[in-house]
């Protein structure tokens, strides 16, 4: 399943990106780039799809996403509403070697080289002095010339400085097979299932979407995605659960078709082995008593 190659822009004057986006749009396709890119969603959720992991994303997030590595966020429906609700995402693209190829071999940078290295699997970034983070990425985006290469030299200095604080999304050894052929299959399955998730999808339905045969399409989206299509669909059900959950807006019973679930036990199960808790474990970790 092929992800788009992204080419990123930045001014000739600049060796680096940052922006701003205010809209749910902006590259919500299955992509990658030779850039890293650090990402802070000051308001926004939604689906995270990050080499072979899918998770929510939800505002205060910081994500750390390295070199070629396919990633996608999708915000909720909620953001496509004619009054609905309002994106706000920090977004800095920068190459490994973008202060040069020695820059990181110097000592006082083996911190800083070592996050590079790890990012290539994705890190959500959890610090206790993460609002540090988030105000130098902004300053980062919000200044000109120089003072913003300091401002994003510091905030990467500030990730590195507590890598027991970074937690790797893609599963280790997670490898992208990439063949030219298959460059928008991956995207129109993504879109079908959580445009479907609700009901039932059949293999022959989704086959169909993928252009492929059923047996076909068990072989094919098995060997690139390193899990079967069952579990995926599982996986995106159990993240919308985990919404409704902290939302509380229903009965944990009502969570379970809400999330296109047919039984509670098969909900149970599910969400279990995806988050390691139940449904009202994981709800009582947001919402206390």
């Amino acid at each position: 399943m092929k992800p788009k190659l992204l080419k990123i822009q930045s001014p000739e004057i600049e060796s680096f990106s940052a922006r701003r986006d205010l809209t749910p749009t902006v590259n919500s396709i299955w992509h990658y780039h030779e850039e890293l890119e650090l990402v802070y969603f000051k308001e926004g959720e939604g689906t995270q799809f990050i080499g072979d992991q899918i998770s929510r994303f939800t505002s205060g997030d910081v994500v750390l996403v390295g070199s070629n590595l396919p990633h996608y966020w999708r915000f909720d429906h909620d953001y496509f509403a004619e009054e609905g609700k309002s994106a706000d995402v920090y977004v800095i693209h920068f190459h490994p070697h973008f202060l040069g190829q020695h820059f990181l071999e110097v000592p006082e940078n083996r911190e800083l080289k070592k996050l590079i290295s790890n990012s290539s699997r994705g890190l959500q970034i959890k610090l206790p002095n993460i609002n540090n983070v988030i105000h130098l990425m902004e300053k980062t985006v919000e200044t000109e010339h120089n003072k913003r290469l300091l401002y994003l030299l510091e905030a990467l200095f500030e990730i590195s400085s507590q890598n027991n604080e970074l937690y790797a999304i893609a599963s280790m050894g997670f490898k992208y097979n990439y063949l030219r052929e298959e460059q928008d299959q991956i995207q129109n399955i993504y879109n079908y299932t959580l445009n479907h998730y609700k009901q039932k999808i059949t293999l022959a339905e989704i086959a169909e979407v993928a252009k492929v045969s059923p047996n076909t399409f068990c072989k094919f989206f098995k060997s690139r995605s390193r899990k079967n299509y069952t579990d995926f669909v599982n996986e995106i059900r159990v993240g919308q659960a985990c919404k409704l959950l902290i939302e509380n807006k229903f009965r944990i019973n009502e969570v379970c078709f809400e999330s296109g679930f047919n039984n509670f036990a098969s909900f149970h199960k599910c969400f279990k082995k995806v988050t390691g808790k139940s449904p009202l474990q994981y709800q009582r970790s947001f919402i206390p008593d």
